[in-house]
């Protein structure tokens, strides 16, 4: 009896310590700040397995952009509205040698803006591009001026953000490191630094096996 109530307290401590620790892992989720790149794909949007620069799409395609902070492509925030092709394109008739690509452009939320920055209302626009032209190509007829960086990231729609390009940002929303581009090139990479757990939580779990391994030497010096 005696033993259990000397080992009761120092268990309860082990449970104690790995719940905090647990808890600031989860506290240190990181994002990143970026433009996604969608497809319309019937009535839903789906994540675009391509950049925008790489997709050639036909005429009568509606795809959407939208700025927000994300920790991947399954977290991803989908472009806002549900308007299609034949009501953004309405005033834009058929023309021989081109196509017609419907574009929804969400710039997002002020919780997702740069420090000093205000996002623009979303907005919709049709684009008249060449026939073999690329989505790249119908932002640029349309939503100018576009930003990218020297690894062909895309940065800025219609001049939004002013500043920054796919920077990662903390649970509290402050800056971190930059992240590198994958496939889709309106996109950033979660494989990039500082996506793993930090050093403080590693140490803290070694701590939390070394207080484990205690509780159960004591247990059994007691017996013995």
């Amino acid at each position: 009896m005696i033993r259990h109530r000397l080992a009761a307290p120092a268990l309860g401590l082990l449970l104690t310590v790995l719940g905090v620790l647990l808890g600031a892992g989860q506290a240190q989720a990181v994002g990143y700040r970026y433009w996604s790149f969608w497809e319309r794909d019937g009535g839903a949007w789906a994540y675009a397995s391509q950049g925008p620069s790489f997709v050639r799409p036909e005429d009568g395609a509606v795809q959407g952009f939208r700025f927000a902070v994300s920790e991947d492509s399954q977290d991803s925030t989908k472009p806002r509205g549900d308007a299609g092709f034949a009501a953004i394109c309405a005033d834009t008739p058929a023309k021989d040698g081109t196509k017609r690509v419907a574009l929804v452009l969400d710039f997002g939320t002020a919780e997702d803006a740069p420090d000093g920055e205000t996002p623009p209302k979303p907005r919709t626009a049709c684009a008249r591009i060449a026939e073999d032209a690329t989505t790249a190509d119908a932002l640029a007829a349309v939503a100018g001026p576009l930003r990218y960086d020297s690894n062909a990231l895309l940065c800025a729609i219609a001049g939004y953000p002013e500043t920054g390009c796919g920077e990662q940002v903390s649970g509290a929303g402050r800056p971190g490191v930059s992240a590198s581009s994958d496939g889709n090139d309106a996109v950033v990479s979660t494989k990039a630094a500082g996506g793993g757990p930090s050093l403080g939580l590693v140490a803290g779990i070694a701590v939390v096996a070394v207080l484990g391994v205690a509780v159960i030497w004591q247990a059994r010096r007691r017996r013995g």
